[in-house]
């Protein structure tokens, strides 16, 4: 299903579109950046098959707010976390090189990407209440919640009507 990203582009007289093929290569490019690329199969993980912004799950548990950030293809090195007052920052970048020889042809793919994504707490958190860990592309951080934000917490009852 395709969606119209840009405005038609008329005639001043009303007639059809100016540039009708140009217009719907746009939509497509626009699309393509909204959803990612799609690469031809290689055998190798593409980099850019997905958007370049890390899937996160959060959770908020009266104590903490732990954070699950799915990324694939990050190198250790490449990553870095930071909270600067309640906001934190993820920030890497994605590296892949893949070549291959086979029946008289030789292939050669470099792809890269950075990416950087922000998140509010809620709260600033003390120094030394972050645990991280980072394995197999899944960094998990659990940020413990100061006494004053655990005193904000209440829980609201929902009742059916």
């Amino acid at each position: 299903m395709s969606r119209q990203i840009l405005p038609e582009l008329r005639s001043e007289a009303g007639g059809s579109a100016l540039f009708p093929s140009f217009q719907k290569e746009m939509n497509r490019l626009l699309e393509q950046f909204r959803t990612g690329f799609p690469m031809p199969d290689t055998g190798a993980p593409s980099v850019f098959s997905t958007p370049m912004f890390p899937a996160i799950d959060l959770v908020e548990t009266e104590e903490a707010v732990e954070i699950s950030a799915e990324l694939p293809g990050v190198a250790e090195e490449d990553l870095d976390a930071s909270i600067t007052g309640d906001l934190l920052t993820l920030k890497g970048e994605k590296s892949a090189d893949h070549e291959k020889s086979e029946n008289g042809y030789h292939l050669i793919e470099r792809r890269y990407g950075s990416f950087r994504r922000q998140i509010p707490l809620g709260f600033a958190p003390d120094a030394g209440a972050v645990e991280a860990k980072f394995a197999d592309g899944i960094l998990k951080l659990r940020i413990a919640k100061p006494a004053a934000a655990k005193a904000d917490f209440h829980k609201i009852d929902i009742s059916k009507t």
